[in-house]
């Protein structure tokens, strides 16, 4: 037996919560200011993935850290012009163009990292992010090495969520986003360019998206391997209709995923074998539905979501 009220009080349990929020955060807000401005994106599974590798790729030839996470960046804003070009120029399924960036970033992912090193049998490391500690605020009992000694990119992901919070609710083009999403129609009667300002939502939210991904591999470790996002990005897309489609209560949400994913881990580690570890795998997805259900209920999304925008049609 464990003792359950131990593991919950201690330190590197919220530390590492927090930890594996952020690239849940990242993701789910890349995604809701895509799906904000009446465009889903499903090809954010892949564009984590490549967003890792590419992250990982560059500091791994001699770039700088924080040079990963820009290329990163570019990188995903790259695939998110193309679904951007495929859906909203071409008016194109965003279901069938979402799947085919994942499919395609994927196996691109795995076609690059074996050109560049076709012998390498163990995926080689590099010196990932060092943690950043809040002056005064780190050295405070239990809190202060849970809470304030994190990753600069988990800095960057709360510091995302604040701007993205004020973008989008106190800012002309916050609300021009808010406006194509829910009635575009009267978005162009207003003289906006509702084509221009969804590329420029897609574009914005697949930088994020990659960005998510490049933490697993200039952060949280050290390496990059196949498969290593994990289906995080799917979780993502179920945060943002948790959140129903508001930066505060995803980072919420991203949060109390992370939580169970820590938990489930923990458990694992002390409870006995009479219970196989697939059940605490499954654990923190089945909390994850059950909070969706209940959250979603009362979800309001964009009016406009899923459907292409051609201008002249009534």
């Amino acid at each position: 037996m464990f003792d359950f009220a131990d593991m919950i009080l201690a330190a590197g349990f919220w530390a590492a919560t927090l930890r594996m929020a952020t690239p849940l955060i990242f993701g789910t807000l890349g995604e809701l200011i895509c799906e904000r401005s009446g465009v889903l994106n499903l090809g954010i599974e892949g564009i984590m993935t490549i967003g890792s590798m590419a992250g990982w790729m560059w500091v791994f030839q001699g770039g700088s850290l924080w040079g990963g996470v820009l290329f990163a960046a570019l990188v995903g804003a790259l695939f998110g012009l193309l679904h951007s070009v495929l859906t909203v120029y071409l008016g194109l399924s965003q279901h069938v163009s979402g799947l085919g960036i994942t499919m395609l970033t994927s196996s691109l992912c795995y076609f690059v990292f074996r050109m560049m090193l076709p012998d390498v049998t163990t995926p080689p490391k590099i010196t990932p992010f060092a943690s950043w500690g809040i002056p005064g605020l780190a050295k405070l009992p239990v809190v202060g090495e849970a809470l304030f000694v994190q990753s600069p990119l988990t800095w960057l992901a709360l510091l995302v969520v604040i701007l993205v919070s004020y973008l989008l609710y106190r800012t002309p083009l916050g609300l021009a986003v808010r406006m194509v999403g829910e009635n575009p129609l009267a978005a162009e009667a207003q003289g906006i360019n509702v084509h221009l300002l969804r590329t420029g939502a897609v574009v914005a939210g697949s930088a994020l998206m990659a960005v998510g991904g490049t933490f697993l591999t200039l952060s949280a470790f050290d390496a990059f391997y196949i498969g290593m996002v994990n289906g995080r990005g799917w979780i993502c897309i179920a945060l943002v209709v948790f959140a129903s489609w508001q930066p505060a209560k995803a980072l919420l949400g991203a949060l109390l995923f992370a939580t169970f994913d820590a938990l489930q881990m923990r458990v694992q580690q002390q409870a006995t074998t009479a219970i196989p570890y697939q059940f605490y795998l499954m654990a923190p997805y089945v909390m994850s539905i059950l909070a969706l259900i209940i959250m979603s209920r009362r979800a309001a999304y964009p009016k406009a979501l899923l459907i292409p925008f051609r201008r002249g049609e009534r």
